[in-house]
């Protein structure tokens, strides 16, 4: 075990304790330049295990966590917000005393990096990816006319309270993989990973993280990123649309470069893993 003096907090090989107390845990794999991945809602770590497996094996050293009141994390009743999430991405990046990390944040875990971002600078950090992320806002507003209404999130909320268990196999088995289009091949093992990993969280975590990435703006956040920034999503995302979100995220974020999966749904960390993984390496090469 390895001590951080500073701040009484405890580092070892796979948990960590935030100033105010919270343990979470992260997945620390390979050696070389530090890549570090924020997950969606409602996974965990495991959800990065394709792109983290392939970018190890090529020279990277990959880190992933569980946030707060996800996975392996404690499930701490304050703090499901996207400010706090930020924080203790920091508080991991400190721990670690990583420099010229790339971090990769997929749908909920893009605010993450975004807020990141908006609140703690690049001084850490060398590259951006934002993956089929939420980023700039996902409710529908005046400001915001492509947005979700707010009735699509009262839907989520409603479910969660009634049977959440139900919730995440229909989002696994319908639109998250993109399971719902004619033709589709989407695994059973794949869908019930995601139940899996949803289940594994907190019952408040994930119904307090729902108005966390549905009602949290990042515009003001993207404005503020000034390192080389992928932004990637599928065309076909039933989630997160790509329209008030990659299109408009590559337009504020000064250094953006824009990719778009023709017909990729937006769990394609999976669908088209091998694609994802190879513009991965080559940016974070790059």
């Amino acid at each position: 075990m390895k001590s951080i003096v500073q701040d009484h907090r405890a580092l070892t090989a796979s948990t960590f304790v935030t100033k105010e107390g919270t343990q979470l845990h992260y997945k620390d794999w390979g050696t070389g330049k530090p890549v570090v991945f924020s997950h969606g809602w409602p996974l965990n770590a495991d959800s990065w295990e394709a792109q983290m497996a392939f970018l190890a094996s090529n020279g990277f050293r990959c880190i992933a966590h569980d946030r707060r009141g996800h996975g392996r994390s404690s499930q701490p009743w304050t703090g499901n917000d996207m400010n706090t999430y930020a924080d203790d991405l920091s508080e991991l990046l400190e721990a670690l005393d990583l420099s010229d990390a790339t971090l990769i944040g997929f749908s909920a875990g893009g605010g993450e990096v975004a807020r990141y971002i908006g609140r703690h600078g690049t001084k850490r950090v060398a590259k951006a990816a934002l993956i089929a992320a939420i980023p700039p806002l996902m409710l529908k507003t005046a400001a915001n006319p492509g947005g979700l209404p707010m009735e699509v999130f009262d839907g989520l909320r409603l479910k969660s309270l009634a049977d959440r268990s139900e919730l995440y196999r229909e989002l696994a088995s319908g639109p998250f993989f993109g399971a719902n289009r004619p033709g589709a091949k989407v695994s059973r093992g794949m869908m019930d990973s995601f139940w899996l990993q949803g289940m594994r969280a907190g019952h408040k975590n994930t119904f307090d993280c729902i108005k966390a990435f549905s009602e949290t703006d990042f515009t003001e956040d993207l404005g503020k990123f000034d390192v080389p920034t992928l932004v990637l999503h599928g065309d076909d995302d039933q989630i997160v649309p790509i329209g008030a979100a990659a299109l408009l995220s590559s337009k504020l974020i000064p250094k953006a470069t824009l990719r778009i999966y023709a017909g990729a749904p937006h769990g394609l960390t999976e669908t088209h893993k091998d694609q994802l993984n190879a513009d991965l390496l080559e940016f974070v090469r790059g």
